[in-house]
């Protein structure tokens, strides 16, 4: 196989986010490692319909690290942490996934280091180091108060005191991964090269983690207060409009964007959050200069802590934001789960019908004009796993059970070490039930669910060409066309309510290409299709 596409593959492309830790162990530790993600390539694409059939990886942070934030607390922007392999081993998983046809995107973290980073050991030695202007320092107020009124994301202040220099440095999220300083030119140009240095090893692109944090107001304004805050609200006291989104970010994301234009076909895609407007202007202006994809995860969540509701009210309202407000030529980037939310199944399992739901959410995900992001062992159906509280991993665990539950390992076989390790693994697994293994022959399985639409997703130029428009449905069901020229119409519509709905796609016959229930695949009708509880299906004109 080969890589095939053009400079705008990621258009057409559908992404699996690989938590490396997670995903395959190959030494004996109980933690994934490259060799591992290796020895799976096969499983992701081999070029034939036994395959999942994605086209590309982000695989979440490799780099050395502490690891007191998994990965995204960076000692090194160059190399790779001993726990997964070493560059010799990236460079092989990269040329065994490009054999493959699948492209490779690296997890870019460019608002914090590690403290145990060179550059902030330097930095904070002396006021007068070198590096001190590489990261953010303040005095305290005259008064003796923290520089400003800023939080951490993971609780508490965002200022730390540094008994040796006598100063606070900002730190947005752990103490131990302090903010560096993008309003320094030095900074920048050493955060260039290390996209220069992985893209010279042939990796394909990035996911930037935060991006819309590295630029901050200069001044480093306080926030203001949340009007609609009261005491023991679930979200923040304070607005982020000075420290997120904050509008200088735009110019630094062009500059990113400058840098992958020299690397023609590479790409990256932002994690950003904020309104559909906010989202848009990652995206750069009229000449679209930003960046090529900004995840939009309203479909996840869309007010902090709480899920979006899987009703077709709640779809439309961030598709159709999505749509209103985007660049001409830009496109949406949907995702269902991550390493950060809890599990899509588990979000809504409430009355039991999780794996129905997720049944139909993919056929909404694959189906819609979106680059889509698939995450680990969804196309399995795994859910959250309740974790004993002396096994919990996770630092953010400070604020709620933490992110552990959506990380555990994946779950290749039925067997006592699922496939993935013969040593205790870093997590504990989920049910026995939910395996690769148990899916790959079965017909009607999640997996088979996944290829089938994988499959037809690649074939059908209209659905990763093809326009969007919202077609009218009845209450709680979600509906749209996709049209291509030259291609024949695709009608996608997700039943979100607990009964049967029947709709007329066309006016004329009809083939239903894909459904959430395979007995109601390959079905011919004269126009009127049944698309039960939960359910979704594709249909094409015949």
């Amino acid at each position: 196989m080969t890589l095939a596409g053009g400079a705008d593959w990621w258009r057409r492309a559908v992404f699996y986010q690989v938590y490396p830790r997670s995903f395959q162990d190959t030494n004996g530790d109980g933690i994934g490692d490259l060799q591992g993600i290796i020895d799976r390539l096969d499983y992701l694409n081999d070029g034939t319909d036994r395959s999942l059939g994605i086209d590309a990886i982000w695989l979440s942070p490799t780099y050395p690290s502490p690891m007191k934030d998994f990965g995204y607390d960076v000692s090194d922007y160059c190399d790779v942490s001993p726990e997964f392999g070493d560059l010799t081993t990236m460079d092989r998983l990269i040329a065994e996934s490009h054999r493959r046809g699948i492209r490779v995107l690296l997890d870019y973290v460019p608002n914090h280091t590690s403290d145990l980073h060179p550059w902030f050991i330097e930095a904070r030695q002396l006021r007068e180091s070198p590096k001190r202007d590489w990261y953010v320092w303040r005095d305290a107020r005259p008064d003796g108060a923290l520089p400003n009124n800023w939080r951490s994301v993971f609780g508490g202040s965002a200022w730390e005191y540094d008994v040796g220099t006598a100063q606070y440095y900002l730190h947005s999220f752990l103490v131990e991964q302090p903010d560096l300083n993008w309003r320094n030119p030095e900074v920048v140009a050493a955060m260039h090269n290390v996209l220069r240095f992985w893209l010279g090893r042939g990796v394909d692109g990035f996911r930037i983690d935060v991006v819309g944090m590295i630029l901050k107001h200069p001044g480093l304004a306080d926030n203001v207060e949340d009007p609609v805050w009261e005491p023991g609200a679930a979200f923040s006291r304070y607005l982020s409009q000075n420290n997120r989104n904050y509008p200088d970010v735009f110019e630094a994301v062009r500059g990113i964007r400058s840098v992958l234009d020299e690397f023609p076909g590479t790409m990256a895609v932002g994690e950003v959050s904020g309104t559909a407007e906010e989202l848009a202007h990652f995206y750069g202006d009229s000449a679209l200069d930003g960046l090529q994809l900004a995840f939009n995860f309203r479909l996840i969540c869309e007010v902090e802590p709480t899920p979006t509701p899987w009703t077709a009210e709640a779809i439309r309202r961030v598709v159709n934001a999505s749509e209103a407000v985007l660049p001409a030529g830009a496109q949406p980037c949907f995702a269902l789960n991550n390493h950060d939310q809890p599990r899509f199944i588990s979000r809504h399992d409430s009355d039991g019908h999780g794996r129905d739901r997720a049944r139909g959410a993919v056929l909404l995900l694959l189906g819609h004009r979106s680059t889509p992001f698939l995450y680990y062992g969804e196309e399995v159906g795994m859910g959250n796993v309740d974790i004993p509280e002396e096994r919990l991993r996770d630092p953010a665990r400070i604020l709620t059970i933490g992110r552990d539950p959506e990380r555990t390992p994946m779950q290749w076989d039925g067997t006592e070490s699922r496939g993935f390790s013969e040593a205790e693994p870093w997590l504990p697994y989920g049910p026995r039930t939910t395996n690769v293994a148990a899916q790959v022959d079965a017909p009607d399985s999640m997996l088979s669910l996944y290829r089938r639409a994988l499959r037809v997703r690649h074939d059908q130029r209209v659905l990763t060409e093809g326009t969007y428009h919202e077609c009218a449905a009845p209450d709680g069901v979600f509906a749209f066309m996709r049209e291509a020229a030259g291609s024949a119409p695709v009608f996608v519509v997700v039943n979100t309510t607990g009964e049967a709905v029947t709709v007329r796609p066309f006016d004329s016959p009809c083939e239903v290409l894909v459904a959430s229930d395979l007995s109601r695949e390959r079905y011919f009708a004269d126009g009127d299709v049944t698309v039960e509880a939960f359910g979704a299906a594709w249909v094409a004109r015949r």
